[in-house]
């Protein structure tokens, strides 16, 4: 069967970032990064001393544009993006420094390939050529994990999508693909409280998708709540479960392209080194930025891919993606408000499957782990959630592909996913039978109220599968 698509547009979607999934753990093992490649598929990268080796030789090893307009990062996403995958924190190390913007993986190196312009849009098949390019390059650098800090609305199912089909390619090239889940939890247009908000190719089932959680402005993980604008599943068309897992992707501290238009748009979110020491201008200059969204949550669990395969290099795909997942950390409150800064408007947000997936990516039990899924069980497929009117429930479907892998306690679903936000087998995930009861989640004295989120006229019904464009949003942080 022939398919035509538009070439549709896309938008790009530390320290206590690396302190919250556990990073310093990897560290200790000598898992920097060093000898492996991540291809950063983004806004372009400057030359910035974070990306440097200890011989001053920039580990940006191959770059290349897509778009026109050179390499580097006009828009300043790129730059940040690759600073929480592989910044060494350099520019800010040192005796009068209180803290290190370091990044998941310092010593890996990276193939920047630019996609996105100065404003951050992008197109479909520039960033297929770019994914067709990283499988290229695979074998020259050792590429073994790509980043997308990017996305668009759905607008068919991801069998069809050809963004989809690229980012599949590169999976079953051996390329573990990490994608940001998109920034659009907040969006009610659909009553569904944010629910269906997912954005491609964060929806296809191969790839691990990422959500964003806050760290609160504190180094332990017990007070980290997510973050009420990340993109919540299940996927619109397919009603794959997603997101996969999530990490630390608010208020993110990392590298700042200086002349880029994000810096321009919003210098207060620069993170100034007003310390004086021995320089030419007895002051250094601004080397940091913040910024927030599931961008900054992705590279997290890049960095994360990248210390499993220094572990164990001979590791597949799928097979990275079900350990990060099983051993995701899984203690969540029930629910939480966040107040967002500039309206003063709440947002609610459940701590279920489709808001946090298989929980918190946690680098030290990752590798702590000896869990590993049995290469002939196949691929570690997201699975898909299906509603059953009769029952008014909403099941997962577990398939021998699914990264559940059958009924083993080791790849359970509970395993997986936890039994907090999940009940294995023929259970349903919400409804009579479910964790949370009628009468909570998804009951009719609720905030959403069952037929907003599963009635005919949302996620499951036949008015979603024509998604439209949608404005990008810049997050800036939430309390």
């Amino acid at each position: 069967m022939l398919y035509i698509s538009p070439d549709r547009t896309l938008n790009a979607t530390l320290d206590y970032s690396t302190a919250a999934v556990n990073a310093s753990t990897a560290w200790q093992y000598g898992f920097t990064g060093s000898g492996m490649a991540v291809a950063v598929i983004d806004s372009g990268i400057s030359n910035h001393p974070d990306l440097k080796n200890g011989s001053g030789a920039l580990r940006v090893v191959y770059s290349q544009d897509f778009i026109g307009g050179g390499t580097d990062d006009h828009y300043g996403h790129g730059e940040h993006v690759a600073g929480i995958v592989a910044g060494n924190g350099a520019s800010s190390t040192g005796s009068i420094d209180s803290r290190t913007f370091g990044g998941m993986a310092p010593a890996a190196n990276i193939v920047n390939l630019r996609v996105l312009d100065q404003h951050g849009r992008g197109t479909d098949s520039a960033v297929i050529a770019a994914i067709q390019t990283a499988i290229n390059l695979k074998n020259r650098y050792n590429i073994r994990v790509i980043n997308l800090s990017l996305g668009r609305p759905i607008y068919e199912s991801y069998a069809l999508d050809p963004l989809c089909q690229a980012v599949e390619a590169a999976w079953k090239a051996g390329i573990v693909v990490v994608v940001a889940a998109g920034n659009d939890g907040r969006n009610n247009s659909a009553s569904t409280n944010g629910y269906g908000t997912i954005m491609a190719p964060g929806n296809d089932p191969y790839v691990i998708t990422v959500g964003a959680m806050k760290t609160m402005g504190t180094y332990s993980r017990s007070d980290d709540l997510i973050a009420s604008y990340s993109s919540k599943g299940p996927t619109l068309i397919d009603h794959i479960v997603k997101p996969d897992l999530v990490a630390p992707g608010n208020r993110v501290v990392s590298l700042l392209a200086s002349t880029a238009t994000l810096p321009s748009t919003y210098p207060n979110n620069a993170v100034p080194l007003t310390y004086y020491q021995n320089t030419s201008s007895g002051q250094r200059s601004n080397m940091y930025f913040t910024l927030s969204g599931t961008s900054m949550a992705t590279p997290v669990v890049s960095g994360a891919a990248i210390v499993l395969l220094l572990q164990n290099s001979s590791l597949t795909p799928d097979q990275v993606k079900a350990r990060l997942m099983k051993t995701a950390h899984k203690a969540f409150p029930g629910s939480s408000v966040a107040v967002d800064p500039v309206t003063g408007a709440s947002y609610s947000s459940q701590y279920d499957i489709f808001t946090i997936g298989a929980g918190y990516v946690d680098v030290a039990a990752a590798i702590s782990s000896q869990a590993l899924a049995p290469s002939s069980y196949g691929s570690a497929l997201s699975p898909t959630a299906y509603y059953d009117s009769r029952s008014a429930s909403v099941y997962v479907k577990n398939t021998a592909t699914s990264v559940a892998w059958g009924s083993s306690s080791t790849w359970s679903s509970a395993a997986v996913w936890g039994t907090t936000v999940f009940l294995g087998g023929t259970a349903a995930v919400w409804g009579t039978a479910a964790v949370w009861g009628t009468a909570a989640v998804w009951g009719t004295n609720t905030l959403s109220g069952f037929a907003a989120v599963w009635g005919t006229a949302a996620v499951w019904g036949t008015s979603t599968t024509d998604a439209t464009e949608s404005t990008p949003i810049t997050i800036t942080g939430e309390n």
